[in-house]
């Protein structure tokens, strides 16, 4: 793949996934990525395994770590130390991006914002990745994706049947589709930068993220004054037959999404066998009128075949449809091996995939690397900058890295 961000350095001074997420997206597009960590601790992340707060397998993969670190260098820093600061600022003065999720109470109190960067680099471009957004009266607070998306910006309430509790966000679902956007975003200040000279405050927040992401319903909402979440239809009323799901002998579930159903609906008849329904239900006002009618019938033509039989009838529609599978089928899917989305990474002698961002250039997938340990290339980096044996070693007994 072409590396369009050779040559680009990104300072990332993040923890968890939102900002580390667009971190792991700049590295995989080329950019050498340095992550800022706390000495011995790390990422706050490293530790939820060992906290019982996130399941771990016998392999040792902390999954949550090696998503969005994968291609990056780890660098310990203890930014409460005067020798940390100035290391930090030295590192922020040869880069083009410094990344943060660090809210502006305590990147003022470390020295670390905007002004104190721009300082060193005028041009750089300083990435605020925040929970609820820049101003306002929680602009301070800090969160985490299944409080600022899935429940604040109306995801949960929009998916989940009246009555009942919530239904819960998968893994860092938003978080990552968060960092895809900074990395947007960081692309344009930096062609921005490249035509001006001006490097660019860039801002994206979850909350903001949520409310793009569920735009549609939202808008509808407040144009025809609808208080509470917009009604799901009834599956055996569904307006068009050929969007749903329907369930298979074994259990399984097909999703047809076939939008024009006067386009897709005879070549759906004749494929799945049933061509006498063409002239039965010729018209999308036809199909209609017997939807309750038609939803039961296609229901017993799903359920009389294994879905290894669906797959082989339906392969040859024209129309959308798509097996509900579950996420370790995903992995598998020929799709994905075909577009390299899923390659496998060694670590030591763990084997296991990553999954790439679904931004390509050239016709190939990135090659992927897996996240590094803490303070994995202190020494490596800090020789880089210029510094001596002897100079890391005082910084280690101060305590600065």
């Amino acid at each position: 793949m072409t590396k369009v961000l050779d040559g680009v350095r990104v300072l990332e001074v993040a923890a968890w996934t939102f900002v580390p997420a667009a971190g792991a997206v700049l590295a995989d597009w080329g950019a050498d990525v340095v992550k800022v960590e706390q000495p011995g601790s790390g990422d706050p992340q490293r530790g939820l395994v060992t906290s019982s707060l996130m399941t771990g397998d016998a392999a040792g993969v902390n999954y949550l770590i090696e998503q969005p670190n994968r291609n990056k260098r780890s660098l310990t820093v203890d930014l409460k130390t005067p020798g940390g600061r100035e290391l930090l600022l030295a590192l922020a003065a040869r880069s083009d991006v410094f990344l943060t999720n660090w809210l502006e109470p305590a990147r003022r109190k470390l020295g670390i914002d905007v002004e104190d960067v721009r300082a060193v680099n005028p041009s750089i471009v300083y990435v605020r990745g925040s929970s609820h957004g820049p101003a306002g009266p929680d602009s301070h607070r800090g969160s985490f994706d299944s409080a600022a998306v899935w429940a604040r910006s109306g995801v949960a309430s929009a998916i989940t049947p009246p009555g009942e509790y919530p239904i819960v966000q998968p893994a860092a679902y938003n978080d990552l589709a968060g960092g895809q956007t900074i990395a947007g975003g960081v692309a344009a200040a930096l062609l921005h930068r490249e035509r001006t000279g001006q490097g660019s405050v860039v801002d994206v927040s979850l909350l903001g993220l949520g409310m793009w992401l569920m735009s549609a319903e939202i808008v509808m909402s407040r144009a025809y004054g609808l208080t509470e979440p917009l009604p799901r239809n009834d599956r055996a009323r569904s307006p068009n037959p050929l969007v749903g799901n329907y369930r298979t002998r074994d259990g399984r579930f097909v999703a047809l999404m076939m939008l024009q159903s006067d386009r897709y609906w005879a070549d759906f008849c004749r494929v799945a066998g049933v061509p006498e329904w063409i002239d039965r239900y010729p018209g999308a006002a036809e199909r209609y009128r017997a939807r309750t009618e038609l939803v039961g019938l296609l229901d017993a033509l799903f359920a009389a075949r294994d879905l290894a039989e669906w797959r082989a009838v339906l392969g040859a529609l024209e129309g959308a449809w798509a097996v509900v599978q579950t996420p370790y089928e995903v992995a598998e899917d020929p799709q994905a091996a075909a577009n390299g989305y899923a390659p496998t990474v060694r670590k030591g002698d763990l084997e296991f995939p990553l999954i790439s961002n679904p931004v390509q250039f050239d016709g190939a997938a990135p090659a992927l690397r897996p996240a590094p340990e803490v303070g994995q290339h202190t020494e490596e980096i800090l020789l880089e900058l210029g510094y001596s044996w002897d100079d890391i070693t005082a910084l280690r007994d101060d305590g600065a890295v």
